[in-house]
C-alpha cells in the first residue's frame, strides 16, 4: 500500500484517523501501533518481525544504557556499541550481502550462491532512528520509554516508516506520551498531504514517464539534447517523488499529532553542492552530520582527518541508498566536490553572479543524477559520452523536439513547483481574505486533478521505497 494510492485515500487513511480519535488517550498508541503493522503487512507481512525485533533489541538497550550512563559507562558504552551492532548487521544482512558475495566471486574466482532475499521495506530508514533512538539516551539528550509499546509505535509509525524522513527520537520523544488535538494541525496536515500527493501523480510520475522514453531507447538512437532532457526529467522526478512523499508522511504525522522535520528545501535553487546537501533530504545529512562526521572530528582536525572523514561520510551515503557500486561512486563524486568547496572553490563561487552560481549547481547535481541511476557503471559513461556529443549519434533530432514540446507545460511546471514562487504570489499579492479563498480552491482543484489520474494510473511506488 502506498500513499498515492486509492485505497489508502479513501480506506485506510479515514478508518485509522477514525479509530485514532474515537479510542482513549490511553490506547492511541496501541491502536498506531496495530494500523502501523497492517499497513507493513500490505506490502511485506514477513518482515514485521523484524521490524519489531529491531524495536524490542533497542527498548532493552536503551533501558540498560540509561541505568548505568552515570555510574558504569563502560557497561553503557558496551550496550551502546551492542545496539549499533545488531541493527548494522540486520541492514548489512539484507541489504548488503548478496553484493559482497558477488564481489568476493569477482575478485577471488568463487561461485558462491547470492542469498536473493527480498530487501524489507524501509529498513534503511526504521535501523537509523533505532540507532539514534539508544545514541540520544546515551547522550543525555532524551530519556529512554518505559512502554516497549511507546518505542514500537516511534519505530513503526506508519507514516514515516516506509522511506522517511528519518525522525530521531528525541524529535518526538514528548509527543509520544502527550499529543493533543489541534484543529489547525490537523488542517495543515491535509493540506501538506494534498501538496505531496499532486507532485508524486502530477509531476513525478509524469516525468519519470519521459525519463523512460529516453533512457530505454539504444543509446546509439539518443542525440545529446535528447539525453539532456532525460536526465532533466529524472532530476524533476526523484525531487518530486521524493518530497512529495515527505509532505504527505508530515501531512500525515500532523494529522495524528506529530511533527516531523523537514526533509526538503527547494534545494534545486542551491548556488552550491554544499549548500545543496543542506537542503536535500536535510534528515540523512544531519544524522551523519551528527553520528557520524562531527564524533569524527568533523573539519577542525586537519587537513586529512577532513579528507578521511568525508570519504566516509560520503561513502556511507552511497552505500546507505544501495548495494551497488554506481551509489558508492555517487556519494564520493558529492565527498570531492564539497571538499573541494571547503578549500576555495566557494569563495571563487560567492564572487559571481548568481545565475552562473546555479548553473554550476544543477550542471554537476545532472551530472550525479546520471551515476545515481544507472547501476552498470559502463552505461552511465556511455550516457555521458551522449550528453556531451563524444559519440557517433546527433546532436538535436526530431525526438528532442517531441519530449520537449509535448512535455514543455509540465516542464515549466516543474520549474516553477521547484522554486518558493507560490509562497511569494499568495501572500506578495493577495490579501488574507482572497489568499485563503485562493488556496482552498488550489488545493480542492490539487486533489480533484491527482485522484482523476490514479483512477487510470497503474502500481506507481515512490523510488525510495527501494532503499
Amino acid at each position: 500500500m502506498v500513499f498515492s494510492s486509492l485505497i489508502f485515500i479513501f480506506f485506510f487513511l479515514p478508518i485509522s484517523l477514525l479509530l485514532y480519535y474515537l479510542i482513549p488517550k490511553r490506547y492511541k498508541n496501541v491502536m498506531l501501533l496495530f494500523v502501523s503493522l497492517f499497513f507493513y503487512a500490505w506490502g511485506e507481512p514477513v518482515y514485521i518481525f523484524l521490524m519489531l525485533f529491531s524495536a524490542l533489541a533497542d527498548y532493552i538497550h536503551g533501558r540498560i544504557i540509561y541505568k548505568y550512563r552515570k555510574t558504569q559507562q563502560s557497561i553503557a558504552k558496551l550496550a551502546l556499541w551492542s545496539s549499533i551492532s545488531i541493527n548494522i548487521a540486520i541492514l548489512s544482512f539484507f541489504k548488503y550481502a548478496d553484493f559482497l558475495i558477488d564481489n568476493v566471486n569477482v575478485l577471488l574466482g568463487t561461485s558462491l550462491s547470492p542469498l536473493d532475499l527480498p530487501l524489507p521495506i524501509g529498513i534503511s530508514f526504521y535501523t537509523f532512528q533505532t540507532m539514534s533512538y539508544c545514541i540520544d539516551i546515551y547522550r543525555g539528550q532524551a530519556k529512554p520509554q518505559r512502554s516497549p509499546v511507546a518505542v514500537a509505535t516511534y519505530v513503526c509509525l506508519f507514516p514515516q516508516l516506509i522511506a522517511g524522513p528519518i525522525v530521531r527520537y528525541q524529535t518526538i520523544e514528548k509527543e509520544l506520551m502527550n499529543r493533543k488535538w489541534d484543529s489547525a494541525q490537523f488542517a495543515n496536515g491535509i493540506c501538506l498531504f494534498i501538496i505531496g500527493l499532486g507532485k508524486k501523480v502530477l509531476l513525478a510520475n509524469n516525468m519519470g514517464q519521459l525519463w523512460v522514453n529516453v533512457s530505454q531507447q539504444p543509446l546509439n538512437d539518443v542525440s545529446t539534447l535528447t539525453a539532456w532532457i532525460g536526465i532533466i526529467a529524472f532530476a524533476f522526478q526523484i525531487y518530486f517523488d521524493f518530497s512529495g512523499y515527505s509532505d504527505m508522511a508530515k501531512g500525515l504525522g500532523k494529522m495524528f499529532g506529530f511533527t516531523f522535520p523537514k526533509n526538503f528545501d527547494y534545494p534545486y535553487t542551491s548556488r552550491s553542492v554544499t549548500e545543496f546537501w543542506r537542503r536535500w533530504h536535510i534528515t540523512l545529512g544531519s544524522w551523519f552530520r551528527d553520528y557520524v562526521y562531527i564524533p569524527l572530528g568533523g573539519s577542525k582536525k586537519g587537513f586529512f582527518i577532513l579528507v578521511r572523514n568525508l570519504i566516509i561520510v560520503w561513502g556511507l551515503t552511497g552505500v546507505w541508498h544501495g548495494a551497488s557500486w554506481n551509489f558508492i561512486i555517487w556519494g564520493l563524486y558529492f565527498g570531492i566536490i564539497i571538499f573541494m568547496e571547503k578549500r576555495g572553490v566557494l569563495r571563487i563561487l560567492s564572487k559571481l553572479p548568481t545565475f552562473l552560481q546555479r548553473i554550476y549547481l544543477i550542471f554537476l547535481i545532472l551530472i550525479g543524477w546520471v551515476l545515481f541511476v544507472f547501476e552498470d557503471i559502463a552505461l552511465a559513461f556511455s550516457y555521458f559520452k551522449v550528453m556531451f556529443y563524444i559519440h557517433d549519434g546527433t546532436f538535436v533530432d526530431n525526438a528532442f523536439f517531441f519530449n520537449l514540446f509535448n512535455n514543455l507545460i509540465l516542464l515549466v511546471s516543474c520549474f516553477l513547483a521547484s522554486m518558493p514562487v507560490w509562497n511569494f504570489f499568495f501572500n506578495k499579492f493577495l490579501g488574507e481574505r482572497f489568499r485563503f479563498i485562493a488556496l482552498f480552491i488550489c488545493y480542492v482543484c490539487l486533489l480533484i486533478s491527482s485522484i482523476a489520474y490514479l483512477v487510470d494510473d497503474s502500481f506507481n511506488p515512490f523510488l525510495y521505497f527501494r532503499f
